[in-house]
């Protein structure tokens, strides 16, 4: 899998997707339905397949580490400090210590949070499920000698339609 920031090299030509591509323009719905996870809007392939560049053309390139800006071009570069890759997830090493444990923190607190609802989905299925199980149960219960009570009274011809006397 690709990572954040992906890029492709042809010729001095620097390819990439920024936020504004992939999620404000028809050709970034295009993309995000072909792609089909957000994980891989970043991508080579993804890059590849908005430009419409073959397989074979350019050079895929890649850097995660944000902790000194010489590793990008100069383009992706200025990119970052304008905020065009906003609507993905924020890399590591771009804001101050105390900003980037605080997002940090907040993420964390997210993903519990997620983790928290997914496990409530689960209880909510499994108590669905049970509660369904349940309702059926006591109706088949119920509906034993109540059928049971009516075919007794079947049992008597004269409380039989004519046609069953």
């Amino acid at each position: 899998m690709c990572e954040f920031v992906s890029w492709i090299e042809k010729g001095k030509k620097i390819y990439f997707l920024t936020g504004e591509q992939v999620f404000h323009t028809d050709k970034g719905q295009s993309l995000r339905t072909w792609c089909g996870s957000v994980d891989d809007y970043v991508g080579h392939g993804a890059i590849r397949h908005f430009y419409g560049l073959e397989q074979d053309e350019g050079v895929n390139k890649e850097d995660t580490t944000f902790s000194r800006p010489d590793s990008f071009p100069e383009v992706i570069v200025s990119a970052l400090k304008r905020g065009d890759f906003k609507g993905f997830p924020l890399p590591r090493g771009l804001l101050k210590k105390l900003l980037d444990d605080t997002y940090q923190a907040d993420l964390i607190k997210l993903l519990a949070d997620l983790k928290l609802l997914a496990d409530l989905k689960f209880l909510d299925d499994t108590y669905q499920a049970d509660l369904i199980k349940l309702l059926d149960d006591k109706y088949e219960a119920d509906l034993k000698p109540l059928d049971d009570k009516y075919w007794d009274l079947f049992a008597i011809p004269e409380n039989r339609t004519e046609a069953w006397r």
